[in-house]
């Protein structure tokens, strides 16, 4: 499989490719390169190691959206059993960017919800970025009103840019929609965990991302809009992108600080763009861990600790 990299990870693509000729030639030639190769995959093991503790806001934005970081289609073979897709909104239509059904998930019946991208053009189109429109969030409300029926735990898979800002979808009610699925998700009689796997943007992530846990892998990002976008409206130049990201710490690392997410999950050495079956692993075993823990309180505790916990995000104090 042949892997993308961002400019920044340019020395780990360079050193992969001498790793992989000299690779060719020991197979090839019979010459033994082994000690070689061998010499060479430890400094490219350092060689990660260092540019991604390293990696800056705006090169973890990147990484929250690498081409070939996995999507919830990819985790859920992985991470879930007998997954059984659910379609449509049963109002208007079924919407892609929305992916959602019933699994099992070691042995607890779940509700998977989450934002699908597309990888190339035929299902980047189907998929709409990965952008909702109102029936997709409308398909997801139907899913958590589903699970709440039968008692089951909701589990939701943040990665979009954002609601698609489209006319069609202003026309269905978007704001509507959205605003009705953060009603709706606070009041839910169910245990609800939402994870970050890409990049969360704006009231996009937030319509699927309220719940009783908020995770972030290790490499993904939450903010209200893109770096781009926000050097966009601020300085009129999206050159701009770097400093936007610096101010509006999108990070897992800097949520944390901020009390805005519960925990950070963490992803192999090389990220989950080159390790999914290490990166799943690692995301179903902080999903158990913080499940179990919610399945033991009852349904008024259970709703009476959410309802604490939104209403301390965004509050401070100031020191005098």
């Amino acid at each position: 499989m042949a892997h993308s990299y961002l400019e920044f990870e340019r020395p780990i693509a360079e050193l992969t490719s001498k790793i992989e000729d000299l690779s060719h030639m020991n197979s090839s030639s019979g010459i033994n390169v082994a000690e070689e190769v061998e010499r060479l995959n430890k400094k490219r093991e350092k060689l990660i190691e260092q540019i991604y503790s390293k990696a800056t806001r705006a090169q973890i934005c990147q990484l929250s959206r690498h081409p070939d970081r996995p999507y919830i289609l990819d985790y859920i073979p992985l991470i879930f059993d007998d997954f059984q897709e659910l379609h449509g909104d049963r109002a208007f239509a079924d919407d892609g960017a929305i992916v959602g059904g019933l699994a099992t998930f070691r042995g607890q019946s779940v509700m998977v919800v989450g934002h699908q991208k597309g990888r190339d053009t035929k299902e980047k189109l189907k998929r709409n970025f990965g952008m909702p429109r109102p029936e997709g969030y409308r398909k997801a409300l139907r899913l958590f009103k589903l699970a709440e029926r039968f008692d089951v735990p909701v589990l939701t898979f943040i990665d979009t840019a954002g609601a698609w800002p489209g006319i069609d979808a202003e026309e269905r009610g978007q704001s509507e929609a959205i605003a009705r699925n953060l009603q709706e998700l606070a009041a839910l009689k169910v245990p609800v965990i939402c994870t970050v796997i890409g990049e969360g943007g704006s009231g996009g992530a937030l319509a699927i991302g309220v719940g009783d846990r908020m995770l972030m892998q290790q490499f993904s990002t939450y903010s209200v809009i893109s770096p781009e976008g926000c050097a966009a409206i601020l300085w009129r130049d999206r050159a701009f992108a770097e400093e936007a990201a610096e101010s509006l710490k999108p990070t897992a690392n800097d949520l944390l600080k901020l009390g805005l997410i519960d925990a950070i999950i963490p992803e192999p050495k090389a990220g989950a763009h080159r390790d999914v079956e290490g990166a799943a692993q690692l995301i179903g075993d902080t999903l158990a861990q913080q499940l179990e823990a919610l399945l033991q309180l009852p349904h008024k505790e259970l709703l009476s600790q959410r309802n604490q916990r939104l209403r301390q995000l965004g509050v401070f104090t100031e020191a005098v």
